[in-house]
């Protein structure tokens, strides 16, 4: 799943360790990706931890998605920062699961991550709007009722 992530490796993101359930992965926090402040955008602290967070629930084989995340920023992150993501499973549960993924500047945590996960129908690699349509399940609103 990581090779076809052109999001997370445009931003120079490395997979460095990962296996069931978890994941490690880097970046360097570039010019490009701090705020007016010139600290990390969060945006990005985001996406990292968000990469790792995915890389841990995929790693079981059917193709899983994120049903909620939130993330606690814990202290700045500077422009030539290395932060490195740990992804954690906590738990699966039917075609759930939850994980914690901690961004880290050396030993100091940069942020708090949990993610929310949940397994859909099929495993193909490379979805894409056309081959999701049927995987998302349909809801009835009051509008459409």
């Amino acid at each position: 799943m990581f090779s076809a992530d052109e999001a997370s490796r445009g931003l120079g993101i490395e997979l460095l360790e990962h296996g069931a359930g978890t994941a490690v992965l880097r970046m360097t926090v570039t010019p490009a990706t701090v705020n007016g402040h010139r600290i990390a955008h969060g945006g990005y602290v985001f996406l990292l931890a968000d990469t790792a967070f995915a890389c841990a629930c995929n790693s079981h084989g059917p193709v899983t998605v994120a049903a909620g995340a939130d993330i606690t920023f814990v202290a700045p992150a500077y422009e030539g920062d290395v932060l490195v993501a740990t992804a954690e499973e906590r738990t699966r549960f039917g075609r759930s699961g939850i994980y914690d993924v901690s961004v880290r500047r050396d030993e100091e945590v940069i942020a708090e991550f949990r993610g929310r996960s949940r397994s859909i129908t099929g495993t193909a690699p490379h979805l894409t709007r056309d081959t999701t349509a049927h995987l998302t399940p349909s809801t009835t609103t009051k509008e459409s009722r």
